[in-house]
Formats: C-alpha cells, sequence, structure tokens
C-alpha cells in the first residue's frame, strides 16, 4: 500500500481536481432529499403544486449536473490510474530480467492488470461513498437536525464494523489466493506429465498430493466465507437499520417539530444514497480492496512465487536399519476378480536387504503380478507386503522402490532429463555419466550426442529404450529395483552387465523377474512359481527338491556360461533337452504354435504364442494327429 501513498502524494494535483469534480458530482445527492422535502412541505401538502414542481425540476436539474461531473471523474481517475499501471509494468519487467524471474510473464499479463483495474474501482467506491454520505448527511441536518441523531449513529456503528474486518479479510483473501496459486502451480506440472506419474506408478502419491493442497484451498475459501459474514452484518447494521429507525421513531419525530416533507426526505437520503453507497463500498473495497493489497504485495520486490509442486516418488528415501528386511510378504495372495481363483494364494516371503532375487516360472504364472504387488501397482485380496518395513501401498515404501516393466518408457526431450526424471535435485554430470558407463548405456549416450541431445523415442530400439529405462532407475534413490523382463530386449552380455551394476549399487535390493535362466544363476536366492506351490532357496537347493526348476535350468542351458560369473553346473540327465528358439511354425489358425522338442507330448499344452496373442491352448485343443515329428 505504500506504492499507493506515495502515487496519491506525486499526483496531489489530480487529487484535488478529482475532489472538485466529485462535489459537483453528488451535488445531486443533497438536493435529492432536500429539494424532495420542500415540494412536499411547501407545494403538493399546502396545495401549490407549481412550487412543488418547480423544487422537482431542480432536483431533475442537478441529476444532469451530476451525470456531468460523473464524466470529468472518470477522466481524472484515469489519470491516477496508468501511471500506477505503467510503474508496475516498469517493476515487474526490471525484476524479470533482472533476476529470471519465471512468474514475471503472469505478473504482466495478469496480477498487473488485476491491480489496475481493481484500483479505479477502489477510487470510484471510496470516492462516492465519502461524497456521498457527507452530501446526505448534511442534507439531513439541513431538513432537521434530528434526524442525524436517528441515521448517523448506525450507519457510524456499520462503517466502523466493516472497517475493522478489512485486515482480517486481506489475509484470508490472501491466504486463498496463495493457495490457488499453489493448485494452479500443481496441475500445471502434473497434467503435461500424466503419463510420467503412470509410467512411474506414483498415481496414488500425486493424487493425495493435489487432493492436499484442494482441501488448504477449501478450507481457505470456507474462512473467508465466514468473514463475508460480517460484511452482511455492517451492511445491516449501517445501511438497513435507519431505515428501521427512522419508521419506529416517525411519531416521536413528528411530534417534535419535524414536518412529514422533512421524513420522506430522509427516507429518500438512506435508501437512495447511504445504503446503495454502503452496499458499493462493502462489496468493492471488502472484496477488490483485499485483493489490490495482496497483488500489490506480490508484486512488490523481494516476493517469491510459490514453491513449484514436486512430483510423487522422486524423494530421497529415509534411512532404513540395516537389519530391517527389503521385503516380507505375509500369506499373500491376489485374484483378477472376486470369482478368479487365486493367481498367488498364502505366500510367505522374506528378502534381506541386499539380495538379488530372481523370479522364475512359466510364462503367465504370476510373475509380473507378484512385481505389481511388491510395488504396490496392484491391492492383495488377503495378506500384507512391507517395503524396509513400510506397509504397501504407501508413500513411504513408493518411495523406496522403483519398478521396470518390460515395455520400457522414454518421453521425448533430453538424455538427462529422462535420465533424472525420478530425482528431484540436480545430478552432477559425473554421476550421470559414471550411472551410464554402469549400467552400459554410455555408447548410445556418446552415439547420439551425449546428455544434452534430444531423443526420439521412435527411433529407438526395444533394447536402447530399455538400457535408459535401466539407468534412470540406477540414478533413483530407489532402494529395492524390481526389473520386471525389463532386460527381455538386451543380449546376455548386456543384460548380465546391467544386474551386476544394480547388485553392485550400495544397498540396492535387487528382483529380477527372470527372462533367461542365466539371470537366476547369478542370483542370491530364486523363488520358483508354480502355480499355487512356490519354492524358494539358492540354485544348487532348487535343483535338489524342484523338478520345475531343473526343467527350466534344462530347458534353457545345460551349463552355466563362464560369463556368468558362476562355475558351470552339470545338469542331471533328466533335464537335459535342447531348447527350441524360436519355435518352429506349425501354422496353426490361432496363432499358436507348439514348442518343438524332443519329448513333447501331443496335447501337452506346452505353447508359445507369437505376435499379440496371449493365450495358452489347452489340451486336445492341437490339431495335429501326434507328436511333432522328431524336431
Amino acid at each position: 500500500m505504500k506504492e499507493l501513498t506515495l502515487l496519491l502524494r506525486e499526483r496531489w494535483r489530480v487529487v484535488v481536481r478529482l475532489a472538485a469534480w466529485s462535489v459537483l458530482e453528488t451535488g445531486q445527492t443533497f438536493l435529492l432529499g432536500y429539494a424532495l422535502a420542500r415540494a412536499l412541505d411547501e407545494g403538493f401538502l399546502s396545495g401549490r403544486a407549481g412550487v412543488g414542481l418547480g423544487w422537482l425540476g431542480i432536483a431533475g436539474a442537478a441529476v444532469l449536473v451530476g451525470a456531468f461531473g460523473t464524466g470529468r471523474v472518470y477522466g481524472g481517475v484515469a489519470a491516477l490510474v496508468e501511471p500506477l499501471r505503467d510503474r508496475l509494468v516498469r517493476r515487474v519487467v526490471d525484476r524479470g530480467v533482472r533476476e529470471a524471474d519465471g512468474g514475471a510473464l503472469s505478473g504482466l499479463t495478469q496480477q498487473v492488470e488485476i491491480a489496475r483495474d481493481t484500483f479505479a474501482g477502489l477510487v470510484m467506491v471510496s470516492r462516492s461513498f465519502v461524497f456521498t454520505t457527507v452530501g446526505a448527511l448534511v442534507g439531513l441536518f439541513s431538513l432537521a437536525p434530528l434526524l442525524l441523531l436517528v441515521v448517523a449513529p448506525p450507519l457510524a456503528a456499520g462503517v466502523a464494523l466493516f472497517v475493522a474486518t478489512l485486515r482480517p479479510l486481506a489475509r484470508r483473501q490472501e491466504e486463498f489466493l496463495v493457495a490457488d496459486e499453489r493448485l494452479a502451480a500443481h496441475l500445471g506440472a502434473v497434467c503435461p506429465g500424466l503419463r510420467d506419474i503412470t509410467a512411474g506408478g506414483a498415481e496414488e502419491h500425486v493424487a493425495a498430493d493435489a487432493g492436499q493442497r484442494i482441501d488448504a484451498e477449501v478450507r481457505a475459501a470456507r474462512s473467508l466465507a465466514h468473514r463475508g459474514v460480517l460484511r452482511v452484518a455492517a451492511l445491516a447494521v449501517g445501511g438497513q437499520l435507519p431505515i428501521v429507525l427512522l419508521l419506529a421513531t416517525a411519531p416521536w419525530l413528528l411530534a417534535r417539530g419535524v414536518s412529514a416533507g422533512a421524513l420522506v426526505g430522509a427516507l429518500a437520503y438512506v435508501t437512495q444514497s447511504l445504503l446503495p453507497a454502503l452496499q458499493n463500498l462493502v462489496h468493492g473495497l471488502g472484496t477488490s480492496g483485499s485483493r489490490l493489497a495482496v497483488v500489490l504485495r506480490r508484486l512488490g520486490p523481494g516476493i517469491a512465487a510459490p514453491p513449484p509442486a514436486t512430483g510423487g516418488i522422486r524423494v530421497p528415501p529415509a534411512a532404513v536399519p540395516s537389519d530391517t528386511p527389503a521385503l516380507v510378504l505375509s500369506s499373500l495372495t491376489f485374484a483378477y476378480g472376486p470369482a478368479s481363483d487365486p493367481v498367488i494364494k498364502d505366500l510367505d516371503l522374506t528378502v534381506p536387504r541386499g539380495t538379488r532375487l530372481a523370479v522364475v516360472g512359466p510364462s503367465g504364472i504370476g510373475k509380473s503380478t507378484l512385481t505389481g504387488l511388491i510395488a504396490g501397482l496392484l491391492e492383495p485380496r488377503r495378506g500384507t507386503v512391507r517395503l524396509c518395513g513400510h506397509p504397501v501401498p504407501g508413500h513411504t515404501a513408493s518411495a523406496l522402490r522403483v519398478l521396470i516393466p518390460q515395455e520400457a518408457y522414454v518421453f521425448g526431450g533430453t538424455f538427462e532429463e529422462n535420465l533424472t526424471q525420478l530425482r528431484p535435485d540436480p545430478v552432477p554430470g559425473a554421476e550421470l555419466l559414471a550411472a551410464a558407463e554402469a549400467v552400459g548405456l554410455a555408447p548410445l549416450l556418446e552415439r547420439l550426442g551425449g546428455p544434452f541431445a534430444r531423443l526420439d523415442p521412435a527411433a529407438l530400439s526395444a533394447g536402447e529404450r530399455q538400457l535408459i529405462a535401466l539407468t534412470r532407475a540406477y540414478l533413483s534413490y530407489a532402494s529395492v529395483v524390481l526389473l520386471d523382463e525389463a532386460t527381455c530386449h538386451l543380449d546376455p552380455a548386456a543384460e548380465e552387465r546391467a544386474e551386476r551394476a544394480f547388485a553392485e549399487r550400495a544397498g540396492t535390493t535387487l528382483v529380477v523377474v527372470a527372462h533367461r535362466i542365466s539371470s537366476a544363476l547369478r542370483a542370491d536366492r530364486v523363488l520358483v512359481m508354480d502355480g499355487r506351490r512356490t519354492e524358494y532357496g539358492d540354485h544348487d537347493e532348487l535343483l535338489r527338491r524342484s523338478a520345475l526348476y531343473r526343467d527350466l535350468v534344462g530347458t534353457w542351458s545345460p551349463t552355466v556360461p563362464a560369463s556368468s560369473g558362476a562355475a558351470s553346473v552339470p545338469v542331471p540327465a533328466p533335464a537335459r533337452r535342447p531348447a527350441s528358439d524360436p519355435a518352429l511354425p506349425l501354422r496353426d489358425p490361432d496363432g499358436v504354435d507348439p514348442v518343438a522338442c524332443p519329448g513333447l507330448a501331443r496335447d501337452g499344452g506346452h505353447v508359445v504364442a507369437h505376435g499379440a496373442v496371449g493365450q495358452m491352448e489347452t489340451s486336445g485343443d492341437l490339431r495335429d494327429g501326434g507328436a511333432p515329428g522328431g524336431e
């Protein structure tokens, strides 16, 4: 408000001219009640209609003169308002250039215009109230001083009550505007990134964050509305109570010499002048005045923009005690419908921190469902999931894990923007390059032009997109990394390098849905999923007690490759089978072909889909008449 005081001092000549024209404009206020009273007392009630019409003619002429004054008043208001606008524009532009203020555009296009229009309205309203009130009170005194005793006290009480609410009302108005700006800033960050939020599994966290900002704005709006009740009370006391008092005291006033015309003139002053002027003041100054005060403070020097909204899971996780298991599943049960058989039933599992766990099993057995439950993307029908001691789903647990699905998500932007998506703080260039080197992205990063090169996701291969997603997860703060066949488009050497990078990452627990059995051979522990049955242990234990694991090891590879970092492990004789990769095309019209290998019985249900087909042929559906022909 210092800005307005300084402006009024500098433009005092304009203020004087504005006051002079306001006197001319509000002259009609005085004559409205005075001429009406004289027209009744000296004219119509005395039987002299000509005198009464004459006084009404004088009141009509005053209206014309007041209209001329109103036109000149607008010119004076413009002479006050436009310099304020120019001064605010210079301030916003100067601050935007000097401080690189990102909110300068909003201030220039919206807030300055709000200040300009609001200030103009305030000048008109406050000036009108002051001169109208003075004219009406002078008129009441001219008619009969007793009328002032009835009208002035409630008017003064109403104005005092209204003035007392201005400062609290301004605070509530600012709280509402700040809450609205924060909500707008949050939604401005969230709406363009909805795909990123979905890809990162942060829907619940972002929704909760937006809900908190909406609730804050609702609370501010309610508080502002409660203060608005006091404005209504001020209007009732100052504008409507005088009418009631004039009517209630009319016999007393008439008995003490107040004429009937003077009483009618007093009612005209209150109803046609004081009440409308007070209404304009309460509604104009009460809303626009507090808004102007808020906008001027926000346009003033040193006012910072509201803090930007932060995304969902990109926060450093809190420290976790080293003896707390990374993952605990208790009686976990899940089904894709109330009438469906459980995909996972009564699964209990404890994974210590720093463990590399591989999850293996036939296609469609529920491995991806398990990672969805661990990540909190699916809710179990029964049982619990805890990540580092925190319940899933939950905000803290979401910050502690990162899930990379089979189809990696890459968005249009630079390498750096993609790789640092899960980090709220700036990532040093050396750390970014070290992560790319560890995961195996460095050759692609160098070939495409470095961290600031722009990416075209459609031009990247599926394997390249997976490397970008893996490096993004590596740079995150998550301590539990879930790879749901996230390396299926990489060659075995690249897959081994990426898994080794996460295994050597400090404090990391790695859960891998294995695409190749070599991932299980490199893991510390293996979870074998076979329908509702599961087996859990290390490689040697599972070879001894799990027929399915022996079958998977024999199908994929008879020995452990030397490059895997583990010694060669002979596979028991019953499990030795040469793999068929790819399956031989048998031209099944449904696009589902049997895997051809020795010993495959007809109609055994061992099928592999090609294309988009994702279903299992049931026994008896294969149309050939016998076993495959010895391939």
